[in-house]
């Protein structure tokens, strides 16, 4: 397995390095030569070699030449990157195959990503004992397939090709390269485009294992969020699975984008689950007037069974998402509140009750698409005792010192600051992270609180 990794992780290296070629052989996004609106049968005309007395074809001809001037087809010169890998990777390279006018397939693409992250963290237990360890984490490593076919229809795989779980606390957890889950695995059907959309600009049915994004961190791919890690409370809403299986119908009109879905409450599917253990209902609507602003507004229902098989793992909740980009700087801010009743936490009543909390993330371009600085702020509070968890990275990790109790990270409020700086060599495609975070939790013993330094490498075609 150590080899096949190791192969693994060199041809997705390489990729970034390819020659520019690749993707102008595959057609990519590179301009064609327009076509003639009369078909060309291949056979010639009865005149097409016919010379004028003074050695020149017709179409040589300088009358010839000002007659057909208005009508010259300009070509414009192909698109090069001189060289340049950024351009080239932010180019879709993974485009093989791209034909529009065949019945059966219109395009084939191939996708990967590459994550790696280290941590250094220090921090003070519920009982007052102190603590510091060191992580290192092959966070993701996936590969997947996007397929346009029979017109209408869209096919998406991805799969994780890595679990690591040696930060988790337990004798069996280890490095394993190779086959994990399906990531994603979903076929779309283009309302729009088979029979219209009536009142709607774009209307689209999907099917399958889907990412459940709630929060505008949890719609940003993992290739592109300014953070590391996600706040902790995006992490709570996209549910204990994660990956669901479901059903989604979107309409577009003009500004406006709104999602609605129902989704499997079954949580240990590794493909497609089933819906044996209930569902659970989402929606999403987004309003984008322009590039700069957008407002999103998401919410989930859990209509499972009340057993400890949860995707969602609580009752309901509701997340309110705004974000201002100009050139330099940004800023995002979140909104959020629920209920853990319902969910897996139902039967213990301490994991109950109402949360809220809200998340504030400004960043600045210091050097554009080179170095970026970010901040985020965020704040989560419970009504129980045990309302809230902190994600399942790091500080619930695996400690040297056995006798570290953290109470699993379980608590009333937690507030956590974060401040880094991210280096791209390529725009979202190849960059550095680095930041430091702290974590203050109240648990229903005492207070607990953590300092984490992180480093990660990102890199994705």
């Amino acid at each position: 397995m150590k080899t096949l990794a190791t192969l693994a992780l060199v041809s997705l290296v390489a990729g970034s390095l390819a020659p520019a070629t690749l993707h102008a052989a595959s057609g990519g996004d590179d301009p064609k030569p327009a076509k003639k609106e009369k078909k060309d049968d291949g056979k010639k005309s009865k005149g097409s070699k016919k010379k004028k007395k003074d050695g020149t074809s017709p179409a040589e001809s300088p009358a010839a030449q000002d007659a057909g001037a208005k009508d010259a087809v300009i070509v414009p010169p192909a698109k090069t990157n001189n060289g340049d890998w950024c351009t080239w990777l932010q180019e879709d390279p993974g485009l093989l195959y791209d034909n529009k006018d065949n019945p059966w397939i219109q395009s084939f693409e191939i996708n990967g990503r590459f994550h790696y992250q280290a941590a250094y963290v220090e921090g003070t237990d519920v009982n007052g004992v102190d603590f510091n360890d060191h992580y290192d984490e092959y966070r993701r490593l996936r590969f997947g397939t996007t397929t346009e076919f029979l017109r209408f229809f869209t096919a998406e795989v991805n799969v994780n090709l890595v679990d690591d779980s040696r930060f988790r606390q337990g004798p069996f957890n280890e490095l394993e390269w190779g086959y994990d889950t399906f990531d994603e695995a979903s076929i779309e059907f283009d309302i729009e485009k088979a029979f219209g959309g009536g009142p709607f600009d774009d209307i689209k049915l999907k099917a399958g294992r889907m990412k459940l994004k709630i929060t505008e961190e949890a719609h940003m791919s993992s290739n592109e969020i300014y953070t590391i890690e996600r706040s902790g409370i995006s992490d709570k809403l996209t549910g204990a699975e994660g990956r669901p299986t479901g059903v989604t119908l979107e309409f577009q009109k003009g500004d406006w984008d709104l999602v609605v879905g129902a989704f499997s409450a079954e949580d240990d599917a590794d493909f497609i689950g089933g819906w044996n253990d209930g569902q659970f209902y989402y929606a999403s609507l987004q309003w984008k007037p322009d590039d700069d602003f957008k407002i999103l507004l998401d919410y989930t229902q859990n209509d499972s069974k009340g057993n400890f098989d949860d995707a969602l793992g609580y009752g309901w909740a509701a997340a309110l998402s705004a974000v201002y980009e100009k050139k330099e700087w940004g800023v995002l801010g979140e909104l959020v509140y629920g209920d853990n009743g319902g969910g897996i936490s139902a039967p213990i009543p301490r994991r109950q009750g109402d949360f809220h909390g809200f998340v504030v993330m400004p960043w600045y371009w210091i050097i554009e698409d080179k170095l970026q600085a970010v901040v985020q702020y965020q704040y989560a509070s419970s009504t129980e005792t045990q309302g809230l968890q902190i994600p399942a990275r790091y500080i619930r990790g695996d400690h040297d010192n056995l006798a570290v109790d953290v109470d699993n990270g379980r608590g009333s409020e937690h507030h956590m600051i974060y401040a880094g700086l991210n280096y791209h060599l390529c725009r979202d495609r190849v960059k550095i992270m680095g930041g430091v975070s702290y974590d203050d939790l109240s648990t229903r013993r005492s207070d607990m609180d953590a300092l984490t330094y992180q480093i990660g490498f990102r890199t994705a075609f």
